[in-house]
């Protein structure tokens, strides 16, 4: 995988996308986002049907080039290459990240949970090209009964991963902890509310990738 990993990796929610006027909400964002420089985004739809995941899909893969813009699918490996995205991020009751990664051949990315105190036993083991850790703060976007594992626990996972693994810390992260979390040893900071709770997201974005480089 020679694609290099930005520090802000931002995670739209289905949640934060109204219903109504939905296709032009998503469109506005996705061409906002493309222009603020955004080169990897995931899109995470934990309730909806697989029509409106794919509708979704549809309309971001539209708005942000392919040749500019990497899209992860959260969960469904089955459906990447429907949506046109680039790759997968799998969790504990997805498919494994092995499947994933048969599912999408080398070239697309894998991404999977890494661990909170601890690395998963053997992930490092695995065909994924990053690992989630944390949550590192309490998190309200995404349902978890893992406990906060703070700064510290960042900088244990690193020990522990070694210099090589791409770790994107979630959980919880704001701008004004994003740098103690990328000095703790975080490669990337996985955002979800701090930027899309925004009134204008991509200018919050452009906020943060003036703030961390």
């Amino acid at each position: 995988m020679s694609f290099s990993f930005p520090k802000i990796y931002p995670i739209v929610d289905s949640a934060v996308i109204p219903q109504m006027g939905r296709a032009e909400f998503l469109r506005r964002l996705g061409g906002e986002l493309a222009e603020a420089g955004v080169t990897l985004l995931e899109y995470r739809n934990k309730s909806g049907s697989e029509a409106e995941l794919l509708a979704d899909a549809a309309i971001l893969r539209a708005a942000l080039p392919a040749g500019k813009v990497k899209l992860i699918l959260d969960d469904r490996a089955d459906l990447v290459e429907r949506a046109g995205f680039d790759g997968a991020h799998v969790d504990a009751g997805d498919v494994t990240p092995a499947e994933a990664r048969r599912l999408l051949g080398p070239g697309r990315i894998v991404g999977t949970y890494g661990g909170t105190e601890a690395l998963v036993t053997g992930i490092l083991k695995e065909p994924a090209d990053y690992l989630s850790i944390g949550p590192v703060f309490p998190t309200t976007t995404k349902q978890t009964a893992k406990s906060a594992i703070g700064v510290e626990g960042v900088r244990r996972l690193r020990e522990e991963a070694g210099p090589d693994a791409v770790l994107v810390a979630v959980g919880g992260v704001t701008l004004e902890t994003a740098p103690a979390i990328l000095a703790a040893g975080a490669s990337v900071v996985g955002v979800s509310a701090a930027i899309f709770r925004a009134a204008d997201p991509a200018r919050e974005f452009r906020r943060w990738v003036e703030a961390l480089g």
